[in-house]
């Protein structure tokens, strides 16, 4: 999922950025010289690997393709020395649009000779279907690498390969244990990854997550959690013209519940609940018999999620029609990720090295676009966790025009590179 905002939430964002880094700055410390020549080399490959990844279609129910992606990845993270491989879900979290079988995750450690636990996370499914490769290839042009899911988010599955790369050649091993978890059902919202997200996340001392970095490339704090309602009314058939007294109209009362439940929302505070679909009856001439509704639900904080749902069970009680029943479930389809004292110091270390190539880093402590895997990540730790360490672009989620920039291989290398190894070494400024 792109984290990608748009331009009205990048400008209300950019009031709460934090541009922690300036290019040009006199005081600014040069670049760690083996680290930048590294990065400097693992630029060309990195961009074969974009290659390979982007010419495997790998939709989040394209079973045989996250099959051949996951087998892929895999073998890579296997060849650098990591202890690799694929891992079926454990549990399922079913949801209302969950497909019978969700896509695997590959798993890699690599055991280092220190204490730190640092895990890095990536996805490698995409919401385009089979088939529409053929017409859109992998492509570069000028500045620019293009292909379906380039950007969202096989640019973060290459980072992490090419970033271990790099540790490898240069012989670093001080971290503890350094995790791999690239899962193949993010755009569906993780129902089969997410406990293993939330299990490994508890057990780090910090989590960088590589969705895209956005045009800007700034890192990320906070995203927004993703939650859905949906609610059913039952009530009784009759015929419309000659005995509609004899009906329970479920219209009437979904109609009613609707209307009580569409103040919810509290902007100020960043919950949105919006109702966007509903259905009843079969025939113009039958009192309906069963109607639904669907809302999505948007919060910048857990409790939210929580009260939220308490206040629908609580004021669907108050009926309209007493025959009729109401039922409303709410999903917590991604939770979101706040900003803790923990990530905000680990995110203005990453400016200052940042600033060794001369290069700007904002960090973004209001959440500005879409839920991640990184929330699930933060669910049960006090570690610092991370969004946005991927690789500068745009179009994610867009069949025409979906490209990251090759200008960013080398800052964005050289920065995840820097970051593991200072955490490493308890070198945090």
């Amino acid at each position: 999922m792109s984290l990608a905002p748009t331009p009205r939430a990048t400008l209300a964002a950019a009031l709460f950025a934090c541009t922690l880094a300036f290019a040009g700055s006199p005081l600014r410390a040069a670049p760690v010289t083996a680290v930048h020549e590294l990065a400097q080399q693992e630029k060309g490959p990195l961009l074969g690997t974009l290659r390979d990844l982007v010419s495997i279609e790998s939709g989040s129910q394209d079973v045989e393709g996250l099959a051949q992606i996951a087998a892929l990845i895999r073998d890579r993270l296997a060849q650098l020395g990591g202890k690799a491989e694929i891992m079926e879900p454990a549990e399922v979290f079913r949801m209302d649009d969950t497909p019978p079988k969700t896509g695997a995750m590959v798993h890699a450690e690599f055991k280092g000779t220190g204490t730190r636990k640092i895990m890095l996370i990536a996805h490698m499914d995409t919401v385009y279907l089979r088939g529409m490769l053929k017409d859109q290839p992998f492509r570069v042009d000028g500045d620019r690498a293009y292909g379906l899911g380039i950007s969202d988010d096989k640019q973060g599955v290459a980072l992490i390969i090419h970033t271990v790369a790099l540790l490898q050649k240069l012989k670093f091993k001080d971290y503890g244990t350094l995790t791999v978890l690239i899962n193949g059902d993010e755009e569906i919202s993780s129902p089969g990854a997410r406990a293993t997200i939330t299990r490994l996340g508890s057990e780090q001392d910090a989590v960088f997550s590589f969705e895209g970095g956005g045009e800007d490339g700034g890192l990320r704090l906070a995203t927004s959690g993703i939650g859905a309602a949906y609610l059913s009314v039952e009530g009784k058939a009759s015929h419309a013209g000659a005995a509609p007294e004899k009906g329970v109209n479920a219209l009437y009362e979904l109609s009613h519940q609707l209307l009580q439940l569409k103040d919810l929302s509290q902007p100020e505070r960043g919950l949105k609940l919006n109702w966007t679909v509903s259905q009843a009856g079969t025939n113009r001439n039958v009192i309906p018999a069963r109607a639904t509704a669907q809302a999505d639900a948007r919060a910048l904080k857990v409790a939210d999620f929580e009260q939220l749902e308490a206040t629908l069970q609580q004021r669907v009680q108050n009926k309209l029609l007493p025959d009729s029943k109401v039922q409303v479930k709410f999903e917590v389809r991604r939770p979101p990720l706040e900003a803790t004292a923990a990530s905000r110091s680990l995110a203005a270390h990453g400016a200052v090295v940042y600033q060794e190539l001369g290069l700007p880093l904002k960090v973004y402590e209001a959440a500005t676009g879409g839920g991640t895997d990184a929330a699930f990540a933060a669910l049960k730790t006090k570690a610092a966790v991370i969004e946005g360490f991927g690789l500068s672009g745009y179009g994610a989620h867009s069949n025409d025009a979906e490209y990251v920039q090759i200008g960013s291989i080398v800052p964005r290398l050289y920065l995840s590179a820097r970051m593991i190894m200072d955490l490493s070494q308890n070198k945090m400024k």
